[in-house]
């Protein structure tokens, strides 16, 4: 790989993407993948933004003789409703706002970045996500959207089902498994990658036997070191979406765009500071026809995985991922900044935007 993390030419990127798109491109009996990853560096900021916006939602109360006020009231709901259908669905879906209702599923990619008001808050062991979005969001696999069956490709509605679950369970066992996380082998997510998928194999043997940039294990899998850190608590909160259209040679192609906030201490007993670390996957998987691609049962290809990562070391190259804490961190990193729980942009806009730059810096954690 190039110092971006990527194996490929960003013109022969740009060409596969554009290939992709227009269903131009015919795939390889034997299935290749390409990947990319972005490290970023967090830095302690004493005066956080403030939120994009600030909301109060008025609450009337009808009288008996105030129906006038109400009708008023009410045809000045529905004028926001029809200028602003957004704010309203989020105020009751539990949007980018503050507040401490759930947010509801991610279903298709949000319109600006969470709210930042609540930046300045330092977690503790007992409130592990205090100050971040991720307070809100689901508990492992609970803030991962599921989209609807359909017979898609060579799959019938009931083989899409099952394909959606697996791909799930790859997501679980990659990302969000205790043993994984504590520095174990992912045995299970290895597993549900074709066999015969050559370059993606090479690449994991590599990556566990000699992780470098080139093979860097943290592209699909979310490890820590046990013997210097260790979770704050037993919840990694998540939020994303998982979704899937016809591919090359009717194979079904299926993408999971997920945000994983691990809150982490330090391994030593007694340590109670807790540091968060961000990561960001996109992982797009082909469900292939057998026939058609060389391939196992109940197995997927890789097409592509990239990830973006806040406070998981930057430069770094152990195989693990490695926070750093407030006594450790530096200045800010010659990338430029990015919000790790801004969600709409797509991961290809990012790693765009990222280029070649080195350590970024993370407006906040």
């Amino acid at each position: 790989m190039s110092e971006g993390g990527t194996s490929i030419p960003d013109e022969e990127w740009e060409r596969f993407l554009r290939e992709a798109r227009d269903g131009t491109r015919s795939a390889p009996k034997e299935p290749s993948a390409r990947a990319r990853m972005v490290t970023r560096r967090l830095q302690e900021q004493p005066h956080p933004p403030e939120g994009w916006r600030t909301y109060q939602q008025p609450q009337p109360r009808r009288g008996g003789k105030g129906w006038y006020v109400v009708g008023l009231l009410a045809a000045a709901g529905l004028l926001v409703v029809a200028l602003f259908p957004g704010w309203v669905a989020g105020l009751f879906a539990g949007g980018g706002g503050g507040g401490s209702a759930p947010l509801a599923a991610e279903t298709a990619r949000p319109d600006q970045p969470p709210a930042t008001e609540a930046a300045h808050q330092r977690p503790t062991l007992e409130e592990p996500f205090r100050g971040s979005p991720a307070a809100r969001w689901g508990d492992g696999t609970a803030g991962i959207s599921m989209p609807a069956a359909r017979a898609t490709g060579w799959m019938s509605k009931e083989e899409v089902a099952r394909a959606l679950d697996r791909t799930r369970d790859f997501l679980a066992a990659s990302s969000l498994d205790p043993g994984v996380l504590r520095g174990e082998r992912p045995r299970e997510a290895i597993a549900l990658i074709n066999p015969h998928q050559k370059d993606v194999q090479d690449y994991l043997a590599a990556a566990f036997r000699a992780p470098s940039r080139e093979n860097d294990p943290r592209m699909l899998f979310s490890r820590f070191d046990k013997a210097e850190v260790r979770l704050a608590g037993d919840v990694v909160k998540t939020r994303g979406r998982i979704t899937y259209r016809e591919g090359e040679r009717g194979a079904v192609e299926v993408t999971a765009d997920v945000t994983y906030v691990y809150p982490v201490v330090r391994a030593a007993e007694g340590s109670d500071e807790v540091a968060r670390t961000i990561v960001r996957r996109e992982t797009v998987m082909s469900w292939d026809d057998p026939e058609k691609v060389v391939t196992e049962p109940g197995t997927f290809s890789l097409v592509s995985y990239t990830a973006d990562t806040a406070n998981g070391g930057c430069d770094t190259f152990t195989g693990y991922l490695v926070p750093e804490f407030a006594d450790e961190r530096g200045g800010a990193g010659d990338g430029p900044e990015v919000d790790p729980y801004d969600r709409s942009t797509s991961m290809d806009t990012r790693m765009r935007e990222a280029g070649e730059a080195g350590c970024g810096t993370a407006t906040r954690s």
